[in-house]
């Protein structure tokens, strides 16, 4: 079992790299113009090169897909020779410093021809003053030098050049200001280290935006699930054991009859008679800063048409399951051998018809938490698939790519534990 564990587990790194790169370069070719989507469609030629540069979209599609996996730091730590530290600020911003050699942390801007160094204090008040010992002169008497601006790059000056460069400022508009730099490299850790950058939508790091989106679609779909399948377990065994009765036809139909009801169509009818005509609960969810758990009047909705979409599924791949195994030779073996009919039940029919179950069920967990994007745009659920489907239509390239891993971290998870639950369900089913 350990080493199939091993097996399986070092499998799985191979296939989270392969998707990687499916992820990655499914996500750069889509079409759009990332730029247009996030800063309007009437923007100059100058303005969205200066956005690409800044971005780091300019950059060779290898040197993006390392960024984002392994982060751009030390690469970056490289060019300056100085090494650098990330700070997240009150309000959720990231800062990133270089460390001098007195471990001040610092960070640079130009004014004209003049260098100068921005020094953060230990109580978070930022000295300026000049620097220009640091220029770099070249054989053909230009000054150079590399540095952390104020905006999370880290960017080459070229003293003199006096060249522009366009900043979208939130609530201002576009800023031009001239002594750009004329290289940039965007800091971040990378998506194996917890950071893979900051929406180009929000301005916010992805890392924690997606971390409180998937915290609120796992509160909601833990809930369904555990509502849900051992419901459908329980009366897709019935269905099955008693295949052709009334009770199996009213559930079979009952089960198809919702499950093929389309999600938005099962949430508004629960909004309309729940909340509209008897204001029972609330219709929409609105947290706020709130956790879910501290409105669970506002997760019933959601939290019941996931319920009704999914019963009739597992229900009917139960009952199916549990009909095949109770016509095999070796339950009528058993029934002839008088064993009693709950033992021949329990010990050997339950265990061998929950396979196929179980497996739909795993399939099932990564449904609920990244696919269920319907379901919380109709009730304004703020989850996973809904922010996944906001980071696409505006093509939020390091949120679309980070949470796509994570479906699929998660995908990949839920069938190796699959696959563990089958041997002791079946033990006919050996892993060397």
């Amino acid at each position: 079992m350990a080493k199939f564990i091993l097996r399986r587990f070092l499998l799985m790194l191979l296939t989270m790299f392969l998707v990687s790169i499916a992820v990655f370069l499914i996500v750069e070719s889509s079409p759009g113009n990332v730029a247009k989507n996030i800063l309007g469609a009437f923007i100059t030629p100058e303005q969205e090169a200066s956005f690409l540069a800044q971005s780091g979209l300019d950059k060779p599609i290898l040197v993006r897909y390392a960024y984002w996996l392994v982060g751009s730091d030390w690469h970056a730590a490289q060019k300056i020779n100085l090494p650098l530290k990330r700070l997240v600020t009150e309000k959720g911003f990231v800062e990133w410093w270089a460390v001098d050699e007195e471990k001040r942390l610092v960070r640079w801007e130009l004014d004209g021809d003049d260098l100068i160094v921005n020094i953060r204090r230990d109580d978070g008040e930022v000295v300026k003053k000049k620097d220009n010992d640091r220029w770099r002169f070249a054989d053909d008497g230009s000054a150079r030098f590399w540095g952390v601006d104020r905006h999370n790059h880290a960017v080459l000056w070229e003293k003199g050049l006096d060249q522009e460069v366009w900043t979208f400022v939130a609530g201002t508009g576009w800023m031009v200001a001239s002594g750009g730099p004329i290289e940039y490299i965007p800091l971040k850790k990378g998506f194996l280290r917890g950071d893979p950058g900051v929406s180009l939508r929000t301005g916010r790091p992805v890392a924690k935006s997606l971390m409180i989106r998937l915290r609120n679609s796992l509160v909601l779909a833990g809930i369904a699930f555990v509502i849900v399948m051992p419901l459908a377990l329980f009366l897709g065994v019935i269905a099955g054991l008693k295949e052709g009765s009334f009770k199996d036809r009213f559930l079979s139909v009952t089960g198809m009859t919702f499950s093929v009801i389309p999600e938005f169509a099962t949430g508004i009818f629960l909004i309309l008679v729940m909340s509209h005509w008897l204001d029972l609960v609330p219709g929409a969810t609105v947290f706020g800063e709130q956790a879910p758990w501290e409105r669970p009047d506002m997760l019933i909705l959601p939290v019941l048409t996931l319920t009704l979409v999914e019963l009739g599924y597992v229900l009917r791949i139960t009952r199916a399951s549990m009909v095949e195994v109770m016509r095999s030779p070796y339950i009528r073996t058993a029934m002839l051998k008088g064993l009693p009919y709950h033992k021949v039940i329990f010990k050997h029919a339950l265990r061998n018809a929950l396979i196929a179950p179980i497996t739909v069920i795993m399939l099932h967990v990564n449904w609920l938490l990244g696919g269920i994007v319907i379901v919380e745009v109709v009730f304004g659920y703020p989850g996973l698939g809904q922010y996944l489907l906001d980071s696409a239509l505006y093509k939020d390239i390091n949120a679309l790519e980070a949470g796509a891993m994570i479906m699929v971290l998660l995908a990949v998870g839920t069938q190796l534990v699959a696959d563990i639950i089958y041997t002791f369900l079946n033990p006919r089913i050996r892993y060397s």
